[in-house]
């Protein structure tokens, strides 16, 4: 699964030619037997206008990385989207838990606005499963939950503290003092990825080992709920029935957070509801927290005189494919805050709503 950590790093890479291809794909059969299918031509596509541009010499190591990265495509276990980035020295390719449209972008840097715009449309969160013997961290988007495997987790207790016999005669504040410096080491860790993006937190284990993490962690307040037991050995998606209703709650939590911050600005009319005055406004930095329906979508151009207009085609450098996802941006990039709201809840703020700062 895709995190803010990859985004940034893919949007650092600038190598011509920086090649994209990306798919919408499934997750179940027979629907999914179409997906190697649509893979193998939007490659070849790939190879045909790239060999428009480049020499076969110039591009031989960017095909190779290529084929062996289409090769790696475990196509019974896709999610909803899938991307491939490579270039000269770069190949991965990411499953998505959002659907992303099919299309091959080449360009010195790699085409990633798809894989934002499906970010801000989902519930994200994540998962740590605290233990000694193996501490867990899980990347949530919705309901699909991918286990991070990098070289901070899983996490297992490590040195003279873990490896030591326990003293006989060892009360238990020296066994206590020293689950706390582990879940230090855990929580330093955790930080690298909160950092950018202080999600949610649900924190899952024995319920002594959670009360240490809350103990020392500096993301207690983020802590949106746990899960009471041992999950050392527990499969992802068994996983996904107990996290999914915490989910829910925190969603429901921030939808009514973020209404009554709206009702406090309308009494002060601190806030704008149409995407044109809203556009504005961000991006002068006025915007301090969004509230936009969920399957609020808009193809539209930016008039000379500022105001959105509405059209039906998308394409063209002039048209935005979705003003409402641009808006998002433009509020993130100012320090803004975004909340999606069930459809119908911004009824009477034409699916739109931006709290102001001033």
């Amino acid at each position: 699964m895709i995190t803010r950590q990859d985004l940034k790093q893919l949007q650092s890479l600038v190598k011509v030619p920086a090649l994209s291809i990306l798919l919408p794909t499934h997750r179940s059969f027979p629907e999914n037997k179409q997906d190697p299918i649509l893979v193998k031509n939007l490659i070849d596509e790939a190879k045909t206008r790239l060999a428009e541009e480049f020499s076969n010499r110039e591009l031989e190591p960017l095909l190779q990385r290529l084929d062996a990265l289409a090769s790696q495509i475990d196509y019974p276990h896709t999610l909803d989207g899938l991307a491939l980035f490579v270039s000269h020295d770069f190949a991965k390719l990411y499953y998505l838990p959002f659907s992303v449209p099919a299309r091959v972008v080449i360009d010195q840097t790699f085409a990633t606005r798809d894989l934002v715009y499906g970010m801000h449309r989902a519930q994200r969160y994540w998962v740590l499963l605290v233990s000694q013997a193996s501490t867990r961290l899980l990347a949530g988007t919705g309901e699909t939950l991918e286990e991070v495997q990098d070289k901070d987790f899983p996490m297992q207790m490590t040195g003279p503290a873990a490896t030591a016999p326990i003293p006989y005669d060892a009360d238990s504040s020296y066994v206590d003092d020293r689950h706390r410096r582990f879940f230090q080491q855990v929580d330093r860790a955790l930080a690298t990825y909160m950092q950018d993006e202080p999600l949610p937190l649900i924190v899952g284990g024995v319920t002594r080992q959670i009360s240490f993490f809350r103990e020392v962690s500096g993301h207690a307040q983020l802590i949106a709920g746990t899960l009471e037991g041992n999950f050392d050995k527990a499969a992802v998606h068994e996983l996904v029935p107990q996290v999914w209703p915490i989910v829910q709650s925190v969603r429901q939590a921030q939808q009514d957070e973020a209404l009554q911050q709206l009702e406090n600005a309308m009494n002060t009319r601190n806030v704008v509801s149409t995407l044109g005055e809203a556009w504005r406004l961000a991006h002068e930095g006025r915007g301090k927290r969004l509230l936009v329906e969920k399957s609020y979508h808009m193809a539209a151009v930016l008039t000379e005189d500022g105001e959105f207009k509405q059209v039906e085609q998308v394409g063209g450098v002039e048209v935005m494919d979705d003003a409402v996802d641009e808006l998002i941006e433009a509020v993130l990039a100012k320090g803004g805050t975004v909340t999606l709201m069930d459809d119908g809840k911004l009824a009477v703020h034409q699916q739109v709503a931006l709290i102001l700062r001033y």
